[in-house]
């Protein structure tokens, strides 16, 4: 049985923060009912691609939920959903600031009607400050927390990264914060009001840059591929194309000097402790290179991955199921009646993966069903 077996969640939610959360406890065994107004989750038209009538974006966050289609503007619309709610354990949303609390769905109300309930926020911003009602979207959050700045070419312009780190990351924190909640409701009966953000998601991201920061009044060094307080931590050129080495500590790095045939490094002065080699990372990364740049990469691999030092290639998606770790690991697979290969939840219970039980929902797919059944105690209306 998956761990969330018999919890009832319901998701007023729409493009990736909000229902990525809503698919983690989906995934991990919840009944998701993810409601949608009559023009649908705006991340259905975020394509092309497109798999059918949704965007593969929305496939890939939406699976084993079911879909209805409400009109916040009817009455009897409504009274059917706070029913719905006052049903269930969680709530997840992330509607404009402001927007649900018109329709009496703001946490104040329905926490006040469903003492229990655990009333899950995912914010742009955050819920407080002068800014608390600010829409926003990832590339704008990832500017303004100073993410930007830390990525990138350090001879070229800042840029951001280049998924939606944000976005999940943020979904990732409000389902956990709505899964310590449930746990803390067993013991209390009472429900919670979890809030999370995206430009928290980001200040959380960057915490050990901001206690180096903090430390030293420095501003962090951006960095390509690399590390600036972590030396040998880098994509280093070969022949060929780029590998990533990670020689991260002493013992590592006089491995992986021998192997290029100089075992004298890891006892210079200049890059006899990690704090040696970051003071001294042009000349270090410039020696290595030199050597590195006459073999294929393949060469280097193989050579370093026989000493134990890591290393890895720079794969592009296309790459990466051909990998026999990723094919080990088996993260990708369809959903039932779907030829749409999706990613799974990175964590398994007793060495099995939680399941995809269904695709992402059509819109409004069990509308009907469910307006017209008294499911599990729920009111109809």
């Amino acid at each position: 049985m998956l761990p969330l077996a018999g919890i009832k969640v319901v998701e007023i939610a729409e493009n990736i923060a909000g229902p990525f959360a809503g698919q983690v406890l989906a995934r991990l065994g919840a009944e998701v009912l993810k409601i949608e107004r009559p023009e649908g989750d705006a991340g259905r038209g975020w394509g092309p691609p497109f798999y059918g009538d949704a965007s593969t974006t929305f496939h890939a966050c939406n699976q084993n939920k079911q879909s209805v289609v409400l009109d916040f503007n009817d009455e009897a619309d409504l009274a059917w959903l706070r029913a719905r709610i006052a049903a269930s354990d969680v709530l997840v949303q992330n509607m404009r600031p402001g927007s649900l609390e018109k329709f009496g769905l703001g946490a104040a109300d329905l926490r006040a009607a469903t003492p229990g309930l655990i009333y899950v926020s995912l914010w742009a911003l955050g819920a407080v400050g002068p800014q608390r009602l600010a829409p926003g979207y990832e590339p704008m959050v990832q500017a303004l927390s100073g993410m930007f700045s830390l990525n990138g070419d350090p001879a070229g312009a800042p840029s951001r990264v280049g998924m939606q780190v944000l976005d999940l990351g943020t979904g990732v924190w409000a389902a956990l914060g709505a899964i310590a909640a449930l746990h803390r409701r067993q013991v209390s009966g009472e429900g919670a009001t979890v809030d999370s953000s995206l430009l928290e998601t980001a200040m959380g991201w960057m915490g050990p840059h901001w206690a180096a920061y903090a430390g030293s009044g420095k501003l962090p060094a951006r960095d390509r591929s690399g590390n600036p307080r972590v030396v040998v931590f880098q994509a280093l050129p070969t022949a060929d194309r780029e590998l990533v080495v990670a020689a991260a500590n002493d013992r590592l790095f006089a491995k992986l000097a021998a192997e290029l045939g100089h075992p004298e490094w890891a006892t210079d002065a200049r890059f006899l402790t990690n704090a040696d080699r970051a003071g001294n990372k042009d000349l270090i990364i410039g020696l290595i290179s030199d050597i590195m740049r006459l073999k294929s990469s393949a060469h280097w691999q193989q050579r370093l991955d026989a000493i134990g030092v890591p290393c890895a290639p720079i794969n592009d998606l296309s790459d990466l199921l051909g990998n026999p770790q990723v094919q080990a690991l088996g993260m990708v697979s369809s959903p039932p009646g779907m030829e749409l290969p999706l990613m799974g939840l990175p964590l398994s219970f007793d060495g099995a993966r939680p399941p995809v039980t269904s695709g992402a929902p059509s819109l409004g797919q069990h509308t009907k069903a469910l307006r017209a059944i008294i499911h599990d105690g729920d009111l109809q209306c």
